[in-house]
């Protein structure tokens, strides 16, 4: 997982690239070049992860799109779904009552996966930010459910060889999602039973979704299979997008060692919000990367720290606090 064994070997990490809009040089159009562009100037990121459809707009050639990463010295993770650049889609997409637009958020979803097997990508994530209800009284639930696994089945179906990634998040834009946390998610994907699909874990998603990252993570790959992690940090309360590490420090590196467990070496995603705040997004990436890899190094040696393991063992958090403390912050334990 994450090259995580003798030696410490660097992870690959992403970003999200509409972060960079802000380290688009004044008077040049934030086009999908220009934000790859930057990206790549970080020195620091290996991949990059393009929303579908908004981002390949007027580069209807995949040789652009791959001209570009090479000239970036950027691999491609993956595609992701975005429904919110159609508006015919704000009371849902696998949700909505039209079945006329039902049809065309599976068939939408269908060719970004071709896209992405044009470019050599075999993962398309799937958040599905505008299925879900504002009130009470809008929408048959039990309507809702069966729509939205049978068109995850469907899709699942489309290229076997494509895994699909479910990226659960309890709220916004609607009120509520029809899948809002792991339990949920976990649930469908059981009714789905397609061997190419599984969850992409985000932080900030996890948080407020009032749960701890490393049991999520675990109930993923107990129950099903962990297909990518976003990584940022947050206040419980939204999507805060904070830089990495920077709010529940311990958590995240408890992650890390779940990730080890499971064997993930999928790409690290920093799903983060320079923009929100007016920061260096290049800066901010190199930030992000900087502190996941010391991060990364405190839970190699927590791993195999065997009166951590004692104390969990116990459950005696007195004693495992002190002890990952001590490894995290550097005092005497």
């Amino acid at each position: 997982m994450l090259g995580m064994s003798a030696g410490h070997n660097r992870a690959r990490y992403a970003a999200r690239l509409n972060a960079f809009k802000r380290a688009v040089p004044p008077g040049t159009d934030a086009s999908i070049r220009e934000l790859i562009a930057a990206a790549g100037r970080t020195g620091v990121l290996d991949a990059a992860d393009l929303n579908f459809p908004d981002h390949f707009e007027g580069h209807t050639a995949t040789a652009d799109v791959r001209m570009m990463l090479d000239d970036a010295g950027l691999t491609l993770n993956g595609l992701a779904m975005r429904y919110y650049t159609n508006p015919g889609y704000a009371i849902g997409a696998f949700t909505n009552p039209d079945p006329d637009v039902r049809r065309a958020a599976i068939d939408e979803t269908k060719r970004g996966i071709d896209v992405g097997r044009e470019l050599n990508s075999r993962l398309m994530t799937l958040w599905m930010g505008q299925d879900g209800f504002d009130y009470a009284f809008q929408g048959d639930y039990a309507r809702m459910w069966d729509d939205t696994v049978a068109a995850m089945a469907e899709i699942a179906d489309h290229d076997p060889d494509v895994d699909i990634a479910i990226e659960y998040k309890p709220n916004e834009p609607r009120a509520f999602a029809l899948m809002p946390d792991v339990g949920t998610t976990l649930l469908a994907l059981g009714e789905v039973d397609r061997p190419n699909m599984g969850v992409t874990l985000d932080f900030a998603h996890v948080l407020y979704a009032d749960e701890m990252p490393a049991h999520t993570a675990h109930l993923i790959g107990r129950h099903s299979r962990l297909l990518g992690v976003h990584l940022n940090d947050g206040y419980g309360k939204r999507d805060d997008g904070v830089m990495a590490g920077t709010v529940h420090a311990v958590a995240t590196v408890e992650l890390f060692v779940e990730l080890d467990r499971l064997g993930y070496d999928g790409v690290i995603y920093f799903d983060t919000f320079p923009d929100h705040s007016g920061l260096n997004p290049i800066k901010e990436a190199q930030t992000n990367v900087a502190l996941v890899e010391h991060l990364r190094t405190v839970a190699q040696r927590l791993k195999q720290n065997a009166s951590l393991s004692d104390a969990i063992a116990r459950q005696d958090a007195t004693d495992s606090q002190r002890i990952v403390a001590a490894a995290l912050y550097g005092f005497e334990k």
